[in-house]
Formats: structure tokens, sequence, C-alpha cells
């Protein structure tokens, strides 16, 4: 009986640990997957995107039926995009592009209005009496002449050009400077707006070599300091440019007579030159951007009353308020003032502005123009 027991035992295969049966499993997995058949990528059947077993992948497809190839239907055109509704009557223009927020434009143009009125954010309308001992309106004149160069120079944008006379006014407003420094001055506030509103600004060697290296690159970074805790880091300020963009769409609209670009570039034109003028200082930006659209229309159509009902209550600005900065603007266009300094007047001759500096204004502006519109 015990022979028959132990050969019973001897037959029986002995029994395995589990970590035993897990390497057995793994290398009885490695030996299938090795006798599997290796397919090459471009044999395999093209499947949709959906999930399949490993072996089901590298089957071949089964032979379908063939059926009469079905002819290609004709490609359609793609359909034109419809055009833009025009406004109808008592809609504003634009109110269906996105980009001229038009839900919010009301609520935007308030906000510059306040902020343009701003104490900390407008310079002193008499500096140059009041604080400054060595520097002249004329001399400001020469600088902004010069800093309208150095930015078609540097191809930079014009709203870096209208921040950059800001800062220098708001500056001198606040501390007296010497005259050998002024353009000193005006090269670190052009620095600073180019990094407010450009996208690749100059760099500060750049700009002391467009002062003939007068002043080194240690020099120009002080006064970038010294005109940032001067201004407090008030960087955004509502220029001319600002509310001058505005008030021209609406302005395009009745000016049915004369092609929208010229319109546009005159108003540029415009606004540039009265950057040359230290007593415009005393009037806001939106001031000056109504009263720039006002000559402009009065240069383009001399017959017709350059405002309106709808300037005036998209502006705010009746035409009696406008009569000062008006007169000015017309003096500066009539070549009266500010006569030699040339660089606005030969940029805007360009053909690319169409050569509206070449156009002139009536010399006389009708009293009847300032009266309270009917």
């Amino acid at each position: 009986m015990a022979d028959k027991e132990n050969s019973t035992s001897a037959a029986a295969p002995p029994r395995l640990t589990r970590a035993q049966s897990k390497r057995a499993a793994a290398v009885t997995a490695v030996a299938v997957a090795a006798k599997r058949k290796r397919v090459a990528l471009t044999e395999l059947p093209t499947l949709p995107n959906a999930a399949h077993d490993d072996d089901d992948a590298i089957k071949p497809a089964r032979k379908q039926r063939l059926l009469p190839a079905a002819e290609p239907e004709p490609k359609s055109k793609p359909k034109p995009r419809p055009a833009p509704k025009p406004a109808a009557e008592g809609e504003e223009e634009g109110e269906g592009d996105p980009q001229l927020c038009a839900p919010y434009a009301s609520d935007i143009y308030s906000y510059l209005r306040s902020m343009e009125a701003q104490a900390g954010r407008r310079p002193a309308h008499d500096y140059i009496a009041a604080v400054q001992v060595d520097v002249t309106p004329n001399m400001r004149s020469i600088l902004v002449d010069w800093l309208v160069e150095v930015a078609e120079e540097y191809k930079l944008v014009s709203d870096t050009l209208y921040l950059t006379v800001s800062y220098i006014d708001r500056f001198l407003s606040a501390r007296s400077l010497n005259r050998q420094r002024l353009q000193l001055l005006g090269v670190s506030a052009m620095l600073i707006a180019s990094k407010y509103e450009e996208i690749s600004p100059p760099n500060v060697e750049d700009f002391c070599y467009i002062t003939d290296n007068t002043y080194t690159k240690q020099e120009v970074v002080k006064m970038e300091s010294d005109i940032l805790n001067i201004l407090k880091f008030e960087m955004g300020n509502p220029t001319t440019k600002t509310f001058l963009r505005m008030f021209i769409r609406s302005a395009q609209e009745d000016n049915k007579n004369n092609p929208g670009l010229s319109l546009e570039f005159l108003g540029s034109y415009l606004a540039e030159l009265s950057l040359l003028d230290y007593g415009l200082i005393r009037f806001l930006p939106s001031l000056i951007a109504a009263s720039v659209v006002f000559v402009a229309r009065l240069t383009l159509d001399p017959h017709t009353h350059p405002w309106n009902k709808k300037m005036q209550t998209l502006t705010g600005y009746k035409p009696s308020e406008l009569k000062d900065c008006v007169t000015v603007i017309h003096e500066l266009q009539l070549n009266l003032k500010c006569s030699s300094m040339m660089a606005i007047r030969d940029k805007y001759k360009q053909h690319r502005f169409k050569g509206v500096s070449a156009l002139l204004p009536p010399v006389e502006i009708p009293a009847s123009y300032f009266k309270q519109l009917k």
C-alpha cells in the first residue's frame, strides 16, 4: 500500500507557487506573441476609428461585393458671404461689427471723457511760465517736430507719438529742466511710449544713436526712471488720436462727396499739427479731436456746414464750444503758426497720405458756422 502511495505521489506534478505561476504565464504570453505573424503598416486594412482586438487588427479585410460606382456629385461652390446690411434709420453705423463695440461705445466714450479730465493725467496749461525757466514754447515745438521724424525713422505707430508728447508736457508741468536736457527728455519719453504701444519697441541704444550719441545709455535709462516716477506710472492716457478715431468714423458717413481716406488722412495731419502748438494744451484731447474733424470737413467741402446735430450728439460739443480751438488749428493749417516746423507737413505730402498737407481751407471761416445748430 505504501509502495502504491509512493508511486502515485511520484507521478503527480509538483505544485507551483504564485510567483512561479505568474512567471510561467508571462513566458507563455511572450511565446504566443512571438509566433504571431508581423504585418507591415502598409498592409494593414483601413478600419474605422473604433476599438478592435489586436488579432482582428491584423486580419485581412473581408471581400465585399462590388457595386457599380456612383457618379460623384459635383462640388458645390462656396456660398458667398452676405454683404453687410446698411444701417437702418436710427441705427448706429457698425452696430453689427463686434469689433466696433457698438453696445458699449457710449459707456467707453463716457469713461474716456472722465479720464481725460483727471488732474493727474493733464499737463498744466501754463507750465512754461509757472515752472520752466530755460524752456520756451518754441523749443517745445522744435522738439515735437524732431520727434515726428524719429517716429517715422523707426516706423512707430501714431499713438506712440501722441503719448510721447503727453508724457513730455506732464513731466515739464512738474519739474524744471535745462534746455540741454530737453532732447534727452524727448527720447526717454518716446522710449516709454514705445514700450507701452509698440509690439517691437526700439532699444535704448537706438534712441542714443538717433541723438548722435549725445546721451549715454545710462542717462536715457535714468531719465526714463525720473519720468515714470513723476507720472506715478500712470501711462495709459486718452489722447487726441484716441477720440479722433471715433469721430472720423461717424464723420465719414456724412462725407459722401469726398473719399473717406482723404478725411482720415487730413484729420491725422491736422491732429499732428496740433501737437506743435503749446497754446492748445489748455484744451481737452476730445475737444481738439472734434475741432480737427470740423476743420477737415471744412477743407474738403467749404460750402457745407462742417457740423451737424449728429456730430454734436456724438462728440458732446456745440460749434460755439469749438470756436477757439478751431481757430488755432485753422491757423496752423494755413501755415500762420509754427511755419518753420516742416516734418509733419513733409510727412503728409507723401503719396501714401494722398498729399493732404497741400490742401488748404478757406482763409476765413464763416461766423455762421459757429452759431447754434437749428
